[in-house]
């Protein structure tokens, strides 16, 4: 245990971001540099070493918690670092992006702000890159085997580096012209600097692991030509059709999706275009979602320069404390103030979009909802709520349905789909399709990324059982697995 009485002497204290004033006008990560290891072994210290870890089964990687936040209040960075490796691919990514399940069970915070799992994480991660810890771990000897990964998102690389470490011979395929899928082009600069995912590209390069960008399989490359490629296929294309807004006025210029908005703001950030074509400068932005995504597109038209940012909300807007229905350990529906709230903007909730307005050009320039309550769980317009607010950009966050279905690849393979849309799957990951495997949101649905690395380590142990008989790999969760809730 790092410091029995760690919980009772140290408070809560978490990284620091930098002032916003400063920050709104560049694309660095928000966080001020340097500021969590003077505090990070106290915080460590608060870890209780439960005899039962809640925040273990909080996190579906099982991540060892308790030891390495032992060894991140000793200072011994390459032993916590072993640890933290032990069952997470790539913790620069959880350590950044994931909304730390495992703190929402945290023992700790049943009566207390819980520990800082995620700041001590990306702490132990960040000094074992500076000191040289995380190296390239290519296999002893090849299998002789050959497979192929659809998908370069954080759970295609997990599968990826897996199957590459077990010996096999590992093509990862993506449709764009980096990798990294969302990490890269949905994920915003400020949120996660591309150097991370750069460097852990590098690594498995030097694993061995191949790599082919601008390769969409099913359009580019007929899918069952790559079945016959290769010994085994793992599909991570990810659930990329977005939800739509089915209300009048949604062909007006100026209506795009997330993910028509988010991509050209980070090619910009990487050098490809100058000016992103889809801009919110000098425009009235509305962002239609409130989750992570909407937060992205908020603080994206924050640093464009944006004349005012409205986000909306269809559900009510969640209290700061537990409610007496979501009791610990289960992942409360909290109100959360990201980085990007803090920048500035209006947040207004229960309210649902009833038609877009434009001016003689096509273009959108007013927005019409009405506010909602909910009846039977259903959202029921309020008589007399309605009002228009400007909109001359708007944004759609309301999340994804499934995987992309127009592009070939379900049809070519011939795979079955379960009701939700996403590729059906058996308790090795095994779709219906002999040597073929799913992994990540295609065959789970739209999740966190804790959920696709754990994905990608678990298909990769049914990939290698089925080239060899047998695995050593270790498989954190299987396919009906799901987060504990109410």
């Amino acid at each position: 245990m790092a410091d029995p009485k760690g919980f009772l002497n140290h408070e809560r204290e978490i990284a620091k971001t930098r002032p916003v004033e400063e920050r709104v006008k560049d694309w660095n990560e928000v966080y001020q540099p340097g500021s969590l290891l003077p505090i990070i072994s106290k915080q460590a210290s608060r870890c209780m070493d439960c005899g039962i870890p809640f925040c273990h089964n909080g996190c579906p990687l099982g991540n060892l918690i308790p030891e390495w936040n032992d060894y991140a209040y000793r200072e011994d960075w390459t032993e916590a670092s072993e640890r933290l490796h032990a069952t997470n691919n790539f913790p620069e990514f959880t350590g950044r992006l994931c909304p730390a399940p495992c703190e929402a069970a945290c023992v700790l915070g049943i009566n207390q702000p819980p520990v800082t799992i995620k700041n001590v994480e990306v702490s132990i991660i960040d000094k074992a890159w500076d000191n040289g810890d995380v190296t390239p771990q290519p296999p002893e000897r090849l299998s002789g085997k050959t497979v192929a990964v659809i998908g370069s998102g954080p759970a295609g690389l997990a599968a990826a580096q897996q199957l590459t470490r077990a010996g096999h011979t590992v093509a990862v395929y993506e449709r764009a012209d980096r990798i990294g899928g969302l990490l890269r082009y949905g994920i915003p600069e400020f949120k996660m600097e591309k150097r991370h995912i750069n460097r852990r590209i590098e690594q498995m390069r030097a694993e061995g692991t191949k790599f082919r960008t601008e390769v969409e399989i099913g359009r580019d490359l007929d899918a069952k030509k790559l079945r016959k490629r290769y010994d085994a296929v793992v599909i991570a294309a990810g659930s990329t059709t977005s939800r739509d807004l089915p209300v009048p006025g949604r062909e007006l210029n100026g209506i795009h999706f997330a993910m028509e908005y988010l991509p050209l703001a980070n090619k910009v950030q990487e050098g490809d275009l100058t000016v992103a074509p889809i801009t919110a400068e000098g425009k009235h932005v509305v962002v239609i979602g409130g989750g992570d995504t909407g937060a992205d597109c908020v603080g994206t038209a924050h640093r464009q320069g944006a004349a005012s940012v409205t986000q909306l909300e269809i559900m009510p807007q969640p209290g700061e404390e537990r409610n007496a229905n979501q009791p610990w350990p289960t992942f409360p529906m909290l109100y959360k103030v990201t980085s990007a709230h803090e920048e500035g903007g209006e947040r207004v909730y229960s309210v649902s979009t009833t038609h877009f307005e434009g001016d003689e050009d096509g273009n959108v320039q007013w927005l019409h909802l009405t506010e909602v309550e909910f009846k039977d769980g259903r959202p029921t317009p309020k008589p007399g709520t309605e009002r228009k607010i400007p909109a001359q950009l708007v944004t759609l966050a309301m999340g994804f349905t499934g995987t992309d279905q127009e592009n070939g690849l379900v049809e070519q393979f011939g795979l079955e789909l379960d009701q939700r849309g996403n590729v059906a799957r058996d308790a090795d990951f095994a779709t219906n399709v002999p040597g073929v495997y799913v992994a990540g949101d295609a065959g789970r649905g739209q999740s966190l990324i804790v959920w696709a690395i754990a994905e990608g380590r678990s298909a990769a142990k049914g990939v290698d059982r089925f080239l060899t008989g047998v695995s050593a790999l270790p498989a954190p969760i299987k396919p009906t697995d799901r987060a504990l809730t109410v």
